[in-house]
């Protein structure tokens, strides 16, 4: 079992936790002022845990836009995701006003608060799509899955009807949580857009049953399907998102 490491706001240092705080190029002006924007955000403690590291210390994420921790306040845990300094962007602005278009349609993490270096979120317990379908075992695996399945597919119709773009969903491992309830999640919002053509319900069937390795793990647990017929039928949603069309998708993927 990963050890676990824990750390209150007034223990941090630039030393030893700069690196995350201010990554990659820690700078003490820039620690200082991140950890005041911390405070405001009523964070208590951070724990340095996950399959990701930076300088040897676990993280939850790791991405071209920010660092994502485990964090406290008095209410709970939270997500943390911190702005890289070499960001291409400079403030977490965007990402935040994704996630509350989406959080309005009941997608993605809560937005629990937002400062120019922070974004901070629900946390969302539970296990990513591909390792979550190789845990499923049992009488009920086929209900499980099915049932994973088509939310997440109504999760990505949502979005298309809203008219955002979540924009990572055709390589999808890291983006899709699936929590203890058997409920999916889809997160990472910092390459969303209202601005271009939504295809989130056509990107999520590609990395689901057409051409990744989870498509493989959820064919060996639900059988083959029709993959010429979802095309068509992809193409003829790609032109009308209407549910008529969104529940011909779930027909040809078996989870209608």
């Amino acid at each position: 079992m990963q050890k676990s490491k824990k750390t209150t706001l007034k223990s941090l240092s630039e030393k030893e936790h700069g690196y995350i705080i201010c990554y990659p190029t820690p700078e003490t002006e820039e620690f200082k002022h991140r950890l005041n924007e911390l405070k405001r955000l009523s964070i208590e403690a951070l724990e340095f845990i996950g399959q990701k590291h930076v300088h040897n210390t676990p993280v939850l994420g790791k991405g071209c836009v920010g660092i994502v921790v485990k964090a406290y306040r008095k209410d709970g845990k939270v997500a943390l995701k911190v702005r890289r300094t070499d960001a291409n962007r400079s403030t977490m602005q965007h990402e935040a006003q994704m996630l509350k278009k989406a959080n309005k349609i009941d997608v993605g993490p809560r937005l629990l608060g937002i400062t120019k270096n922070f974004l901070l979120m629900e946390y969302v317990e539970g296990a990513l799509l591909p390792e979550w379908i190789k845990m499923l075992t049992g009488k009920d695996t086929r209900k499980r899955l099915r049932c994973v399945l088509r939310l997440v597919l109504e999760h990505a119709w949502r979005l298309d009807k809203l008219g955002l773009d979540h924009g990572e969903l055709s390589r999808a491992p890291k983006h899709i949580i699936v929590k203890p309830d058997n409920v999916p999640c889809l997160v990472d919002f910092e390459t969303a857009s209202i601005s271009r053509s939504v295809s989130n319900v056509t990107s999520i069937c590609q990395y689901l049953f057409i051409g990744s390795p989870v498509a493989k793990l959820i064919q060996r647990k639900l059988g083959d399907i029709n993959k010429d017929n979802l095309v068509n039928t992809l193409r003829t949603y790609k032109k009308s998102n209407n549910e008529k069309n969104f529940e011909k998708i779930l027909a040809t993927c078996g989870v209608l």
